[in-house]
């Protein structure tokens, strides 16, 4: 038993790790599509009413979100990395830094989950509601740039969410197992030593 519960620390903290890196490459890439097909049909940065295609201030309205995500992710990552400063992946027996790391991760993971969910949940729906996809794309043929559509990147959160909401759970179960075996070999400590 004590043998898969190790395994199944190694790879929560692992997962951890691996999803506060997916948070912070998808933050970086997050408004690749909305910069390729709005930026250039912005004609004047000091009047954003002034565009060829109305709706496509979204890539402005993105910029504060986009910093504050990315500044949260490379947080995150930093939160990940105490998991192993504090041997959380390793460690038999666990002190209150392996609590403490595992519920700074989990409570970050979720946080910074539901907050992202809600916020890009709204550009979404502004970036299908307000832009003229059809002056976009008179746009684009007319000058040669890209034309996009898709919600791809913005759809891709789901994935980097569910990601953090996963690596959460693991820390968080594994800290009810890692509790329960240590409680089991306190007994049978104490039983060995009463015999």
């Amino acid at each position: 038993m004590y043998k898969k519960q190790m395994i199944f620390q190694k790879v929560a903290c692992l997962i951890a790790v691996v999803a506060a890196a997916a948070t912070f490459v998808y933050s970086l890439g997050i408004i690749t599509d909305i910069y390729d097909s709005l930026y250039s049909t912005m004609k004047n940065v000091n009047d954003l009413t002034q565009t060829e295609v109305p709706g496509s201030i979204i890539y402005y309205d993105m910029q504060d979100f986009n910093k504050t995500f990315m500044h949260l992710a490379l947080g995150l990552i930093l939160v990940s990395c105490t998991l192993y400063l504090t041997n959380t992946n390793i460690r038999r027996k666990y002190y209150v830094g392996n609590y403490v790391s595992s519920v700074l991760f989990a409570v970050c993971a979720l946080g910074i989950s539901i907050w992202s969910h809600i916020r890009i949940s709204a550009f979404k729906v502004q970036y299908l509601t307000t832009v003229d996809f059809e002056a976009l794309k008179a746009y684009a043929e007319k000058w040669g740039e890209t034309y996009i559509e898709s919600t791809f990147f913005l759809d891709l959160h789901y994935f980097v969410c569910l990601l953090n909401i996963a690596a959460a759970v693991m820390l968080l179960v594994n800290l009810y197992w890692k509790k329960d075996m240590m409680k089991k070999e306190d007994a049978l400590i104490a039983q060995g030593k009463e015999a």
